[in-house]
């Protein structure tokens, strides 16, 4: 039985830490602020509830599987799960509107034949179908295995673009490129939402980014009942049943070296903790290793920490009076010359004080500088009808904020792991140049999103367990 030291108690650090647990190490978790979650936070105030971080799960057999190799209970026992449809409704900058059905092909493409002209789904499906050639080539060595050595050819973007665009003759184009050429005007429109939703930038993202659309509309979006937040929870009590210990109010300093390998961690207090391996769950490039070259976790060879992420503005909207049986769960709003605002609408008790109020949650991708709160309110306006004379408070949150809540550099919200780019869209490798040092989280490979962040969980107790030859489960 080896101990294990796990600095960090986001989703992607308490995975790795239940799944070592079952494998028989002892675990303790070191936390620098007073909870469990990371980004998956709660705002609560006057009966209100709010999510602090992502409104809703992808992928969520990421999480079927962690409570399957955990512990008896399945995760549909310790959270209730709920496939959000319709999955969107789009408000368009000329006032049009569509609203998308949840996972369902022909559905999408029946609704965008009516509200952009004949012809319009079959564009759209052959996009998304292209894409999940792109999905069928990477998800393995994206998702489901450790960041192989080679990863260099993971830089060579596997969307397979319409020839004739000359775009390829320069360079692989971006996925903003890629839909204004396959798709054009609000279909384009549509795509590049989706992708920034997830925290890619359209303008500097692969065409592989489309993968992350293909992976919305095939799987579904979730929602967990009481928030997100209820999912962080059922994960930090299944590692509590596994017997990990947790630490709050216990910031690492940095990681102990001894021997060559990582030998513990020392806390912010001077406190030196002795553990066999250490896995680092929060953003990397705050983490000093001494002994390493620029006293970083990541040899000359590996993949570069990432510089380029967004973050997140969001605006908390308590509303009097109750929620229309007519309001769908996620609005996303279009403007000109700015980013689509996500406005989420969840019919669930558990955010509201009583059936006569509303909580609404505003957000927007952004640079560090934020979105202006009056920006995200007027949006706001457009997808819920008399909001400002329904508006009790309202509440703010900034990158700021993220950054001091979850200790990532300005606030920066990790995007999942995508190929193409030359590799600019990976993550560093969960295993570093220190031997006995592991790397999980949104900050590690396979990148930043509740899956993804997730995942790193089975690759990283993969790698303790069965040593450096792990390959993912088959």
């Amino acid at each position: 039985m080896a101990r294990i030291a796990v600095t960090g108690a986001g989703m992607g650090a308490m995975a790795t830490a239940a799944r070592l647990a079952v494998a028989g190490h002892r675990v303790t978790v070191y936390e620098r602020s007073a909870t469990y979650g990371g980004a998956v936070g709660r705002f609560e105030r006057d009966g209100f509830s709010f999510d602090t971080g992502p409104g809703l799960l992808h992928l969520p057999a990421v999480y079927r599987d962690l409570f399957v190799k955990t512990g008896k209970r399945p995760l549909e026992e310790c959270a209730e799960l709920i496939q959000v449809d319709p999955a969107a409704r789009h408000l368009m900058a000329d006032g049009a509107g569509v609203t998308l059905p949840g996972a369902s092909r022909g559905g999408v493409a029946a609704v965008l034949d009516r509200a952009f002209g004949a012809g319009s789904g079959d564009r759209w499906n052959a996009v998304l179908g292209r894409a999940r050639d792109a999905w069928d080539a990477t998800r393995r060595p994206l998702l489901e295995e450790p960041l192989r050595p080679d990863w260099r050819v993971l830089g060579r973007d596997p969307y397979p673009a319409l020839r004739g665009s000359g775009l390829l003759r320069r360079r692989p184009p971006t996925l903003a490129e890629m839909a204004g050429r396959e798709l054009g005007g609000p279909l384009a429109t549509l795509l590049e939402a989706m992708v920034l939703g997830h925290g890619a930038d359209p303008r500097t993202a692969p065409a592989a980014a489309a993968v992350l659309a293909y992976m919305e509309q095939t799987f579904g979006s979730w929602y967990v009942r009481g928030g997100l937040r209820e999912l962080a929870t059922a994960v930090y009590e299944r590692c509590r049943e596994r017997k990990v210990e947790f630490c709050f109010g216990a910031p690492v300093r940095e990681v102990l070296e001894h021997d060559g390998r990582a030998a513990g961690v020392l806390l912010e207090d001077g406190t030196r903790v002795a553990a066999d391996a250490v896995v680092c769950g929060a953003d990397p490039r705050g983490l000093l290793v001494p002994l390493l070259p620029g006293a970083r976790p990541w040899p000359a060879d590996s993949v570069p920490p990432r510089t380029e992420a967004l973050s997140r503005s969001t605006l908390f909207l308590a509303l009097r009076g109750p929620r229309p049986g007519d309001a769908v769960h996620r609005t996303v709003v279009h403007s000109r010359g700015t980013r689509p605002v996500t406005v989420l609408r969840p019919d669930d008790p558990a955010t509201r004080p009583d059936a006569d109020h509303e909580a609404v949650t505003v957000s927007a991708a952004c640079t560090v500088a934020g979105t202006p709160d009056a920006e995200l309110l007027a949006a706001a306006e457009r997808a819920v009808p008399g909001l400002r004379e329904r508006l009790l408070w309202q509440e703010a949150r900034t990158p700021a904020d993220i950054a001091q809540d979850t200790g990532a550099v300005d606030g920066a919200v990790p995007p999942p792991a995508l190929a193409g780019a030359g590799g600019r869209m990976l993550y560093p490798a969960n295993a570093t140049a220190l031997p006995g040092l592991y790397l999980a989280g949104g900050w590690a490979h396979p990148g930043g999103g509740l899956a993804h962040a997730g995942m790193t969980g089975a690759l990283v107790a993969g790698l303790i367990v069965e040593g450096a030859g792990f390959r993912g489960s088959r």
